[in-house]
């Protein structure tokens, strides 16, 4: 029997995810089964695998398709001839903004992608991984002219992740989504970049609390 074009299967496989996620988006991520898909798409679960070899390589799909547009995002900033401290905001602040949008648009919707992630972390940690390549690179950049000074890149990464991270983590930014603003991130980012080092300036030296 002759192989099916590959165009047939790549449309087979674009179909069952639009409706992977849209099951997603109405039920949540444990609603997600081969199954339930088989069902939605009016075929037998044993053809699902002809474009899915498991629930896993379905989950994958949906991440690729939610991270890409943000992966772009980052591409084009870390490519742009801006300064460190103006590509650090660009970094996060495309990317939040994008977020809130989604986010606006169908809140619910926003929250199943986030049990979903946290239910498959393994499987979209090379996204996490990525963005983190992307910032250590933007770092070293700062490093060059002269901020962060007495920091390795790895430190420095790991204290901005943290300072940042309500602006990117979708958990957390569900959370507090009406406090977060392009404004405030810009406040962080200048402080990043003011105050960031490895210098001590008071808060380590202070051995106990004493009566004012």
């Amino acid at each position: 029997m002759m192989a099916r074009p590959r165009t047939d299967i790549d449309a087979g496989r674009e179909h069952l995810l639009d409706l992977a996620i849209e099951l997603v988006e109405q039920r949540g991520g444990g609603a997600l089964t081969m199954t339930e898909l088989a069902s939605m798409a009016n075929t037998s679960p044993a053809n699902l695998y002809r474009f899915f070899e498991s629930k896993d390589a379905v989950v994958e799909a949906i991440a690729e398709r939610w991270f890409q547009p943000k992966v772009a995002i980052m591409e084009e900033v870390l490519a742009s001839d801006l300064p460190p401290r103006r590509k650090l905001y660009e970094f996060f602040a495309r990317r939040f903004v994008r977020l809130r949008d989604s986010y606006n648009a169908d809140p619910v919707s926003f929250a199943m992608y986030c049990e979903l992630g946290e239910e498959h972390f393994e499987l979209v940690r090379s996204y996490v991984d990525l963005g983190d390549h992307y910032l250590a690179e933007i770092i070293a950049e700062a490093m060059a002219d002269g901020y962060f000074t007495g920091l390795t890149i790895d430190e420095a990464l790991s204290l901005i992740n943290q300072m940042v991270s309500v602006y990117c983590n979708i958990g957390a930014m569900g959370m507090v989504m009406p406090k977060l603003s392009e404004q405030k991130l810009a406040r962080i980012v200048d402080a990043i970049f003011d105050g960031l080092s490895a210098q001590d300036r008071g808060a380590v030296g202070v051995k106990g609390l004493r009566a004012a």
